[in-house]
């Protein structure tokens, strides 16, 4: 049963209304999230307005009751489970598009707009929101937001916290301050906006954002490369980053990647790795980035290159890519995928060692992401019911973040921390520079109550 004082749970019943939940199932539903983990939250809040958030955070602080914010629960490291109890705060009901500014390039949205619907109603006025994470249709921008979520179109465009102009949050201390606004230069105090994005709801409540809008592209093309070796992969996403046409897109897969597609039908070469590249833009351009991309591409190593200039051409290239996710179950059932990054000419180091550690766990690992970036997805899979095989996977994540480190990346690239990597901040960063984001946690959120456990190690 929920353990709230009775002073709060009447003070946020009659605030709320129906957007106040107590019973077993709306608990339940809301307790976790794509990570698979789960806890049992006291209450779950479903809040219309900012002036009901500002209120529900001053009613918790005042109780010292811990609040986490959810967003469609998509997130895959656990920072929406409420592992202290609490109140969630959901912000399905805090959807809409505030207002579309197509002359500022920007759009105004509450935190529970769901980012495939900001793109449907952008694409009247030839415009996009560029964050694309696989669960796109689904998650929602507050969840964008609190990650810094990416997508593959993040080379070029930038992952989330690149196209926020401002954010209007509520602290710790139950206090609206606004940051930023539908401007793009801003020379002005501390930078609060771009701080906040990222923070996984630990240091505010995000209730309204101001999102930097880009011109929709119109026309697109693609290139798909095999090479003989993650390393002349490498060497020519380092040619195709160094020169001025940016890459759209720039995905890597592995040579493991690349074997389990062909067991499974796809139609791809043997080889030791492959890229997938796009390049968008306007139709009479396109056809000169697409050559330049395709010149840097070409190299030491290099086995074949396809070329596609029309849209179903491009279906038949990313149809690979596509079809590496499905296919990876054919492995095994239980997967857990870690989204480090490593600098790009790190990245056949990076490779070489979740080989050997595959042969080590005796697991496959299945590497592949966004090399513009050096955004991999280590994909360690298992079975579940095998209490051995799960004890081997769980053990292979300190070597995947450690060899990370080692080849100077870090430990997340657009999942964030939550939960999954917390225990891995230590080695990431040193004692001065943890004391220093406890200070900002201390300064926006004095008694600790915005989702506690996630992000900074205890």
């Amino acid at each position: 049963m929920p353990t709230l004082p009775g002073s709060l749970h009447e003070t946020l019943s009659s605030l709320l209304g129906d957007g106040w939940l107590t019973d077993d199932a709306s608990r339940r539903a809301h307790g976790e999230d794509d990570s698979r983990r789960s806890a049992m939250p006291d209450a779950v809040a479903l809040p219309r307005t900012r002036e009901q958030v500002v209120a529900l955070v001053r009613a918790c602080r005042a109780h010292r009751v811990p609040i986490v914010a959810r967003g469609a629960g998509t997130g895959t490291t656990g920072a929406a489970v409420p592992v202290h109890g609490g109140v969630v705060v959901s912000f399905a009901r805090m959807d809409r598009i505030v207002e579309l500014r197509p002359q500022d390039r920007c759009a105004v949205v509450e935190p529970g707009v769901l980012n495939g619907d900001l793109q449907q109603a952008l694409m009247p006025h030839g415009l996009f929101w560029p964050p694309d994470p696989s669960s796109a249709d689904s998650c929602s921008i507050g969840g964008n937001l609190a990650t810094n979520a990416g997508g593959p179109r993040a080379v070029k465009y930038g992952a989330t916290r690149d196209n926020v102009l401002g954010v209007v949050a509520v602290t710790g201390a139950g206090e609206l301050i606004r940051c930023g606004g539908a401007y793009t230069k801003d020379s002005s105090g501390y930078d609060l906006t771009h701080l906040l994005v990222g923070s996984e709801g630990t240091l505010a409540l995000i209730v309204e954002a101001t999102l930097k809008l880009s011109p929709r592209p119109q026309a697109q093309a693609g290139l798909r490369a095999f090479y003989r070796d993650a390393g002349s992969a490498a060497a020519a996403v380092s040619r195709l980053m160094a020169q001025p046409a940016t890459p759209a897109m720039l995905e890597f897969m592995d040579r493991t990647s690349l074997a389990l597609l062909r067991r499974n039908g796809a139609d791809v070469p043997e080889a030791g790795a492959m890229l997938l590249i796009e390049a968008d833009g306007d139709p009479d351009t396109l056809p000169y980035v697409l050559a330049a991309l395709g010149a840097a591409a070409e190299g030491e190593g290099l086995l074949s290159i396809d070329v596609a200039t029309d849209g179903i051409a491009r279906d038949r290239l990313w149809a690979a890519r596509r079809a590496l996710s499905p296919a990876l179950r054919t492995l095994a059932p239980g997967k857990i995928n870690e989204d480090v990054v490593v600098p790009v000419s790190r990245i056949p180091d990076l490779v070489a060692a979740m080989e050997a550690l595959s042969v080590q766990s005796a697991l496959p690992i299945v590497v592949f992401g966004h090399a513009g970036n050096g955004n991999l997805h280590v994909n360690v899979m298992y079975h579940p019911d095998d209490a051995a095989e799960s004890a081997r996977a769980r053990g292979a994540l300190p070597h995947i973040f450690a060899t990370a480190l080692a080849l100077g990346g870090t430990l997340s690239g657009e999942h964030g921390i939550g939960l999954a990597k917390r225990d891995f901040m230590a080695q990431a960063f040193d004692a001065a520079t943890l004391a220093t984001m406890r200070a900002v946690k201390h300064a926006l959120d004095p008694d600790g109550i915005l989702n506690p456990g996630k992000v900074l190690p205890a």
